[in-house]
């Protein structure tokens, strides 16, 4: 395809998930498996997507082992390393990079939140961002002290009210607040910190919060719900959206829904990025490329693969032939998952008239995020259709495994991004809102003290 001419430059996220997207990736020859949970592995990752100039590295967290356990034990890597730990050690290791985790506002407190991201933030030299994800998986209450997974608008109606929270506690110090004037003793201006009061439906919190406002005014605030009450969520209070769409109608069509919500809530549609995921199979040449991609899928193990299938769509397929088409499921709005990722691959399904292997092969690579196949080339022409369609700010790359995976995207896809004028070729800014192009947000209490004075 040809050179951009203009000004508008793709946003990357490098996520990294296990030793790889895949579910199979553990078991390839070249992943690897000896880096698990060791620092130096992690490490790796994210100086490579920093010297691809990537806006951020994305941690993913899953609270809970996938049912059944046996399985999940037996036969997948289920191992996690907790977010914010980690980020806060590549936080050493790195100096540009943005660095976004998960934590659930179903199974958190919001001081925490706040506490904990306002100091990774601190520490990092503003490059923090938070990714405010509602868990979908039911059995995750079992470890929370709770018999039943929160119903899903319940779950969304505390999201927004736990978003609320946190940013106002970001809020609570002012800039400028801190004084440290030696000769005086006056550490800060107490006129600038504030006590937030919040009384809400699921939260009481006075603050304010014991961190003051941080290098990039606060964190990046990311979200990553599709369905109709995660795009409300997203639209009033998103900065980021990673998303999950098969085909260039989709992703535009959630693209322009998600965009023309935003001025409902005084906001432009510059101050939103969104970012499908992308699962990319890269070799010299298609046909390499799409036998590496299965190798992959002849790792798979038949039961590992019906049950992921079968935890997102909550229904039992033992009783199914795998090479005849999926029986008849409920609509997504009766069940109490993740409702996007329900009727995506229903969708997918049906458009395609996938058996129930095909779908398998469908979910076990990019668990509904879109796969790619092909050669440098072929892949920067496909991510470069999809941005110049308006239909993504950027995408959410997902290597199949580590560390040869991301290692390919950044030395192989980066380079054609960059010559057609697509991509950075250096950092401009040093906080991760420069990256993605986002402005400070107002302080809350600054514009009151102000509308107060006059």
């Amino acid at each position: 395809m040809g050179t951009n001419h203009g000004q508008r430059q793709l946003h990357l996220g490098a996520f990294i998930f296990g030793v790889g997207h895949h579910i199979a990736a553990w078991r390839y020859p070249f992943t690897d498996t000896g880096g698990l949970l060791k620092l130096d592995f992690y490490k790796r990752f994210a100086q490579t997507a920093e010297r691809g100039k990537f806006d951020l590295v994305f941690i993913e967290d899953i609270p809970v082992l996938p049912e059944p356990l046996n399985r999940a034990v037996q036969y997948t890597l289920p191992v996690r390393a907790e977010p914010l730990t980690l980020l806060s050690a590549l936080a050493s290791v790195t100096k540009k990079i943005g660095l976004v985790g998960n934590v659930s506002t179903t199974y958190s407190e919001p001081f925490h939140v706040a506490r904990k991201f306002a100091s990774l933030d601190h520490l990092s030299g503003g490059r923090a961002g938070w990714n405010a994800v509602t868990t979908s998986m039911e059995n995750t209450a079992k470890n929370f002290g709770r018999d039943h997974h929160l119903d899903h608008s319940l779950r969304y109606e505390r999201a927004k009210e736990f978003v609320d929270v946190v940013t106002a506690l970001w809020d609570s110090w002012e800039e400028g607040a801190l004084v440290i004037d030696k000769a005086t003793g006056q550490f800060a201006d107490p006129d600038k910190v504030h006590e937030i009061n919040h009384v809400g439906e699921h939260f009481s919190v006075r603050g304010p919060l014991n961190v003051h406002r941080s290098v990039q005014g606060r964190p990046v605030v990311v979200q990553a719900g599709s369905s109709t009450t995660g795009q409300a969520f997203a639209a009033q209070t998103a900065e980021v959206v990673f998303t999950a769409w098969q085909t260039l109608e989709e992703a535009q069509s959630f693209y322009a829904s998600l965009k023309g919500q935003l001025p409902a809530y005084g906001r432009s549609p510059d101050e939103l990025k969104i970012l499908p995921g992308v699962l990319p199979f890269i070799g010299a040449t298609e046909e390499e490329a799409k036998a590496k991609e299965a190798e992959f899928q002849d790792l798979v193990l038949p039961a590992v693969g019906l049950g992921m299938v079968q935890n997102i769509l909550r229904v039992d397929l033992s009783g199914y032939p795998l090479d005849g088409p999926l029986p008849e499921l409920p609509d997504a709005t009766e069940i109490n998952g993740g409702k996007s990722r329900y009727q995506l691959l229903l969708d997918m399904a049906r458009r395609e008239q996938l058996t129930i292997r095909q779908l398998i092969h469908r979910v076990t690579g990019a668990r509904g995020h879109r796969t790619i196949a092909g050669t440098p080339v072929q892949i920067a022409d496909q991510l470069e259709e999809w941005f110049v369609n308006k239909a993504c700010d950027g995408f959410n790359i997902m290597p199949p495994y580590l560390p040869g995976g991301l290692d390919e995207f950044v030395d192989l896809v980066i380079p054609e991004l960059q010559r057609r004028g697509l991509f950075r070729s250096d950092y401009a800014g040093t906080t991760l809102r420069d990256h993605l192009g986002l402005t400070e947000p107002a302080n809350r209490f600054a514009q009151r003290s102000a509308t107060s004075v006059h």
